[in-house]
């Protein structure tokens, strides 16, 4: 009986429905009834969240086909499917926009559930790039991480102002923050003050009749170092703008298409070390 239970508590906290599931690729791909859209993923229990800092390590897929789309991001969120408000910023291939196989910073945004406010990059008023900002929505970055030789990561943060209300967006992987830019307050009022849910994600995104792109390495979490895709150094941030590490017992994980993609289970043991990894192959159908 006692098995049952801690197996039905660790299913319960890796198939939990989320609204966070339902992103823009997942909702806009399946009214078209045209694409696929997976997620490798943490989000947090209902709650009030004022941001989050990851370090996101970066992988090129030089073979996507144009429509194909797969990348990593953090993403804070009100947690209704109407009205549902979400800022995003992470890293990704996609060569619909860009016309390239690079490795691309982005930003995206929505007050309506993607139906008809919100954009990639700069496409559309809401993101405010800072003034002279060393990295910009829609910039490609390098060098990508080379499997079992070299691993490279970008670390970014997306918290609230407490002077201004705003959702503020650094690089944190420098000798010093850099500040990216910010979302206005009022782009999404339901996530005025803080958001109801935070997340940490590997995607992909492709046409039905293609096979499915690589995730992440496109290798499964449990190759480990320099050879899985990894999110790390997982922060939250408090009202003040002061960074402390998350409680477990907040984080949920969320598997859609185990046959193809993995996400291993998050390890916080060590201090400032709280991780996972995720990812998988090419080649998934449906």
């Amino acid at each position: 009986m006692i098995m049952f239970m801690i197996l039905f508590w660790m299913y319960e906290k890796t198939r939990r429905p989320t609204p966070l599931f339902y992103s823009r690729r997942h909702i806009q791909t399946n009214q078209e009834g045209s694409y696929a859209y997976h997620v490798a993923m943490y989000h947090t229990d209902k709650g009030w969240y004022f941001g989050t800092r990851a370090k996101i390590s970066i992988w090129r897929q030089p073979y996507h086909g144009r429509y194909q789309e797969s990348g990593a991001s953090i993403l804070v969120a009100s947690n209704e499917v109407e009205g549902f408000n979400a800022l995003e910023a992470g890293f990704h291939v996609y060569p619909d926009l860009y016309n390239d196989n690079d490795v691309h910073f982005f930003t995206y945004w929505t007050k309506d559930n993607y139906k008809s406010t919100g954009c990639y990059n700069l496409k559309c008023g809401g993101f405010v790039p800072a003034t002279g900002a060393e990295l910009v929505p829609g910039q490609a970055v390098s060098p990508p991480s080379i499997y079992g030789v070299e691993d490279h990561y970008i670390s970014i943060s997306l918290h609230t102002d407490p002077a201004t209300g705003d959702w503020v967006l650094f690089r944190d992987d420098l000798d010093k923050p850099l500040f990216l830019g910010h979302f206005p307050q009022e782009l999404c009022p339901k996530l005025n003050g803080g958001a109801p849910q935070m997340a940490w994600n590997g995607f992909v995104s492709y046409p039905n009749n293609d096979p499915g792109p690589e995730m992440g390495s496109g290798h499964f979490p449990e190759e480990g170092d320099r050879r899985a895709a990894y999110i790390k150094n997982i922060k939250f941030f408090d009202s003040h703008g002061h960074g402390h590490e998350p409680n477990t017992e907040l984080l949920l994980r969320v598997l859609d298409k185990p046959d193809c993609y993995n996400v291993s289970y998050i390890d916080c043991e060590v201090k400032d070390r709280c991780y996972f990894s995720y990812g998988g192959p090419s080649g998934c159908i449906g």
